[in-house]
């Protein structure tokens, strides 16, 4: 019989805007100040974390040579502690939870750190390809996929439009939707929400003194319509534009994943239970609309329906993938990233799925729901769906 899979301890940093006040945190660095705060906030021994699993989509630079055992040699954990580090676009560290939970439910591992990590700033999107290119060898597009896919642009940008345009979005719908991102970001800041879920770390500011970064830094709340709606499209004749799309961050974020055994080494109450994982596949041309299909197969093996979920967290790469996400699973507007998104949070590609599930699961426990469900569109017409059950 499978076993089960608990989170018993999920952190995040607070995002860094590119070029902001992270801008001087190398991005091992601060995956290790994560995996560390783990251990802190568990109060598990060290020595007993398995396998480290470390989500990050550009793998070059200063997160090249596995930026997952780099951070565990960065951090206080032993040298005995493996790590690995993987890409599954802007999904790899929802990935990392789920293989995280997989190990644990399989029994082959009881304690497992799942995390990812993104410097948006020393590590420009895209630099891998950028690289390879100065090199004068090809990009990722193989003669292969060309015969397959002959003449397609590969553009997350236009996949954007594309879904927009299919699902009947105008720009001043999405510019809607985005000034609602920050409109929430900014009330949770207020409250106090996001407290509990931050490691606070210390940064610089513009002028480079020294500050405590310990807030959300592209959370606009003085946003207003008129000055999203007067943003450039980033495509002729297009509707997506820097202001419905989100943010460049740079961030970390982590979780301790165990099972029952692990529980009982610890002992501890667990966060949440990791109830059902998803991965899914489909076009990869209009590219980020797989999170429709895969959550609609996700619900169907659980035997949940929408209205069953209580909080969602549908990441917000592009203000009309959550759009088109509500619209096709007729969803509750009310429940979809309650305390803002991407485009106001901003999005730090590897190091986003770790930091939504840090979210939700926060967000669940406070709020006194019971389920959670995680979803986010990716390169390559993929999705990740993980649903939780709040503990």
């Amino acid at each position: 019989m499978m076993g089960e899979a608990y989170i018993v301890s999920a952190v995040r940093t607070a995002g860094g805007r590119k070029g902001g006040r992270l801008r001087d945190w190398h991005p091992v660095d601060l995956a290790g100040a994560v995996l560390d705060e783990l251990v802190a906030r568990s109060g598990v021994d060290p020595a007993l974390v398995e396998d480290v699993i470390m989500g990050c989509v550009s793998q070059g630079g200063e997160q090249s040579n596995s930026v997952g055992r780099n951070a565990v040699l960065a951090s206080k954990l032993p040298e005995s502690v493996p790590a690995v580090t993987i890409d599954r676009q802007c999904g790899s560290s929802q990935q990392a939870l789920h293989f995280a939970a997989q190990a644990v439910m399989s029994g082959t591992m009881d304690m497992v750190m799942a995390a990812g990590v993104e410097s948006m700033t020393r590590v420009p999107m895209g630099s891998p390809t950028v690289l390879s290119l100065k090199a004068g060898m090809g990009g990722s597009t193989s003669p292969g996929m060309e015969a397959r896919y002959p003449g397609v642009v590969w553009s997350q940008f236009n996949a954007a439009q594309m879904i927009a345009d299919k699902h009947g979005f105008s720009r001043e719908d999405m510019d809607r939707f985005a000034l609602e991102s920050h409109m929430k970001a900014a009330r949770a800041i207020e409250a106090g929400v996001f407290k509990a879920e931050i490691l606070a770390l210390n940064g610089v500011d513009k002028e480079g003194h020294a500050v405590i970064h310990d807030t959300d830094e592209g959370v606009r709340a003085t946003a207003t319509y008129e000055g999203i709606a007067g943003l450039q499209p980033l495509m002729e004749g297009g509707a997506i534009t820097a202001g419905n799309a989100s943010q460049m961050c740079d961030g970390a974020a982590g979780l301790l994943v165990v099972n029952e055994r692990g529980l009982k080494q610890l002992g501890v109450e667990p966060l949440a239970r990791v109830h059902q994982m998803t991965v899914y596949g489909e076009d990869p041309v209009i590219m980020l609309e797989a999170p429709l299909n895969a959550t609609k197969l996700a619900l169907k093996r659980t035997g949940l329906s929408i209205n069953d979920i209580d909080l969602y967290e549908v990441n917000e790469a592009f203000a009309s993938i959550p759009m088109a996400w509500l619209k096709a699973l007729d969803a509750d507007p009310a429940k979809l990233n309650v305390h803002g998104g991407a485009i106001a949070l901003g999005h730090p590609l590897g190091g986003t799925g770790a930091k939504l599930m840090t979210t939700l699961i926060h967000a669940l426990r406070s709020q006194g729901k019971k389920y959670g469900l995680q979803t986010m569109c990716e390169g390559g017409g993929l999705a990740n769906v993980t649903i939780i059950e709040a503990l």
